[in-house]
């Protein structure tokens, strides 16, 4: 049987004419990134005109045109971004392990300088010099935008720097101890001077008038924000002492002062009296942008204030890490990881338009599971927790103190894998749990067929259990991480780490290799006769051939992201992403159907492909009435079949509502000759040949 990669669309036609304002998916074939799972771990900033540029911790540098109302990703997209500064057109991004970057086009292109390994904790301005402040050598100096670097006398750790004239100050690690405080260059770095705070650890600085604001961190005795009036000869406590101080800035007679753990606090004069104006949130940046203050956070992303900070608003940083997707009817549920606020299980209830966080927060959720109005979340460290009301509610079940890597059900019962102690089971919703097999492996996934439960494991391939974990067998990819499994009908789906995808025909006992054969695959899902694969940095994949074929579908996609998630809900498929939160695309689209009609015909019809005899394309259209089932779809298949009755392609085979509809079929890679196609639903069949000449 000869096995084809196609490329086929279909086009419903109407007597209406549609204005693709009033719905998205029937003018957009490509992915839309949903709105509401805001946060992501900010730690720079950099101002640029009307362009805000963020550095994330680990998703690389996103600009907003609007004062955060949108956030893009630029193309550095993966890589912790410690630092930011501007000079100009220019912007340049200090990361972590990977040195400088530079973009002199707003992001759109990123070229590493000649400081391309270690640590960039802080980046300064001074004309056309720019000094960057490293983890493990010191401060460095640039005069020609990048291009060369030389080592300043300052060549111990740095976090960072500030510039006021001709006085540059670096704060320094006290480490060794009494080499730490504020230090002072008047030459642009070729000497130093410590000016004091010799003890401290000085994470940050800021400037304002005359006056020199330094926040320091030491944990066991946490000292808060110094200030200098003479250039640092001299220093005082202000009156936030007993806190650790990750970032400071200023405008006007405004001190802004990040506290860990503890939010933003304000002084209005010069650091006598502060006051809390953002309270539960981490806060690692700051950035001013005229009126305008922005607040990075570990994992809330960026909070905006336009008073001053009386009040914030997190803005539409979409750099949330989703782990997970289920959904009830028309509940979509999204578990996040991070470890932080932003951390748990999030609900939408308009198929991703908004979301919001539900009760179970500050926890990673790895995996997510539904029976029947019930939903379990598996966690890092807390095991498994169950919401029978769409999470307003959630309780810890008895299985408390595991990682929760994976969650299936069987029946009425409820599967979940964890790291280092195999599969557990319970037979009553999460009140008992018993310990079923694999005790000492990681179980990354989990899938059933009838009574069969397939475990895939970190490293041990995959396991088999037909009487629900009492005994199990390897049944095959023994060396491989199999990180995600499905099935459709009798066929398992495997997705591992390095080595694709594979299928399983035989409940295991043999496996082959699909095309996608050299990725990592994170997540897979089925939906009919297509099974989508998510892959690392790589995006999306498709095959209808059972693997035999597989075509990327990415477009819409601003960055290829790791893809975390992926779920089947409601004639949509979302995306669960790594840095880049949940994306959603038309499912009847991206296999090729857009239903655009409302016109009910009165009968079923197979017409007679046209132009026929094609080389290499035609096309076929066909018609579908009301269901005589009642159902409000119909099951369609459409299946291209050779002279001897072997299946070329399946075109079409799931559920379909009223109207007409065309199919292209391309021929390329077939020879010459008699091809028949047959249509079959609810009651009704026929097939027609159609004549291919190269």
């Amino acid at each position: 049987m000869k096995k084809l990669n196609k490329f086929f669309t279909f086009t419903v036609f109407s007597f209406l004419i549609v204005n693709c304002s009033f719905n998205i998916d029937n003018c957009s074939a490509q992915w839309v990134q949903c709105n509401g799972i805001y946060g992501g771990a900010v730690q720079s900033f950099a101002v640029s005109g009307n362009n805000i540029f963020a550095g994330t911790g680990g998703y690389g540098v996103y600009f907003s045109t609007n004062n955060g109302a949108n956030w893009t990703q630029t193309s550095l997209n993966n890589k912790v971004v410690s630092s930011l500064a501007a000079l100009g057109n220019n912007i340049f991004a200090g990361t972590s392990g990977a040195g400088i970057f530079l973009s002199t086009n707003n992001g759109t292109t990123w070229t590493q300088t000649a400081m391309n390994s270690g640590t960039v904790n802080a980046i300064a301005v001074s004309g056309n010099n720019i000094f960057a402040g490293t983890s493990s050598n010191g401060v460095f100096l640039s005069t020609n935008n990048g291009t060369s670097w030389t080592q300043t006398a300052l060549n111990t750790e740095v976090y960072s720097l500030a510039i006021n004239g001709s006085n540059i100050f670096a704060g320094k690690s006290n480490y060794p101890n009494g080499s730490g405080g504020v230090w002072r260059s008047t030459n642009n770095g070729t000497s130093w001077t410590q000016t004091g705070l010799n003890t401290q650890n000085v994470s940050s600085l800021t400037i304002s008038g005359n006056n020199i604001f330094a926040g320091t961190i030491d944990y066991s005795n946490p000292s808060g924000v110094y200030l200098s009036t003479n250039n640092g000869t001299n220093w005082s406590q202000t009156g936030l002492n007993t806190q650790n101080v990750s970032s400071l800035t200023s405008f006007g007679n405004n001190v802004f002062a990040a506290v860990i753990y503890s939010g933003v606090y304000l002084s209005t004069n010069n650091g006598v009296s502060w006051t809390q104006v953002l309270n539960n949130q981490s806060v690692n940046s700051f950035a001013v942008s005229g009126n305008n203050v922005f607040a990075g956070t570990s994992g809330s992303g960026i909070y905006l204030s336009v008073n001053n900070g009386t009040s914030w608003t997190q803005t539409a940083l979409n750099n949330q890490i989703i782990q997970s997707l289920a959904s009830i009817r028309n509940n979509i549920f999204a578990g996040t990881s991070g470890n932080n606020l932003a951390s748990g299980v999030w609900l939408s209830t308009d198929n991703g338009t908004s979301w919001a966080q539900t009760t179970l927060s500050n926890k990673d959720v790895y995996s997510l599971v539904t029976l029947g109005n019930n939903i379990f979340a598996g966690t890092s460290g807390n095991g498994v927790f169950i919401s029978a009301n769409n999470g307003t509610n959630w309780t810890q079940t008895a299985l408390n103190n595991k990682a929760i890597l994976s969650l299936a059900t069987i029946g009425n019962n409820i599967v979940a894998g964890t790291w280092n102690s195999g599969v557990y089971l319970s037979t009553n919703n999460g009140t008992n749990w018993t310990q079923i097999g694999l005790n000492s492996l990681s179980v990354y996934s989990l899938a059933t067929i009838g009574n069969n439960i397939f475990a895939g494991t970190y490293g041990s391939g995959i396991y088999f259990s037909t009487n629900n974990g009492t005994n199990w067998t390897q049944i095959g990819l023994n060396n491989l991480s199999v990180y995600s499994l499905a099935t459709i009908g009798n066929n398992i789906f495997a997705g591992t780490w390095n080595s694709g995808v594979y299928i399983s025909t035989n409940n295991g006992l043999n496996w082959t290799q699909t095309a996608l054969n050299n990725n990592n695959v994170r997540a897979l899902t089925a939906g009919g006769n297509n099974i989508f694969a998510g892959t690392d940095s790589n995006g999306v994949y498709l095959s209808t051939n059972n693997g035999a074929n597989w075509i990327n579908k990415n477009q819409g996609f601003n960055v290829i992201s790791t893809i975390g998630a992926l779920l089947i809900s409601n004639n949509y498929i979302f995306s669960g992403t790594y840095g880049n939160s949940v994306w959603r695309r038309s499912y009847t689209e991206i296999i090729g159907i857009q239903n655009i009609s409302t016109e009910i015909p009165s009968e079923f019809s197979l017409n007679q492909n046209y132009p026929n005899p094609f080389n290499p394309s035609t096309k076929i259209r066909y018609t579908l009435p009301v269901c005589h089932s009642g159902e409000s779809r119909n099951l369609v298949k459409l299946v291209i079949f050779d002279l001897l009755g072997r299946e070329v392609e399946t075109l079409v085979n799931e559920k379909q509502s009223s109207g007409t509809y065309e199919a292209t079929f391309d021929g390329t890679s077939l020879t010459s000759g008699v091809y028949f196609y047959r249509l079959t639903t609810d009651g009704f069949g026929d097939t027609k040949h159609m004549l291919l000449i190269k």
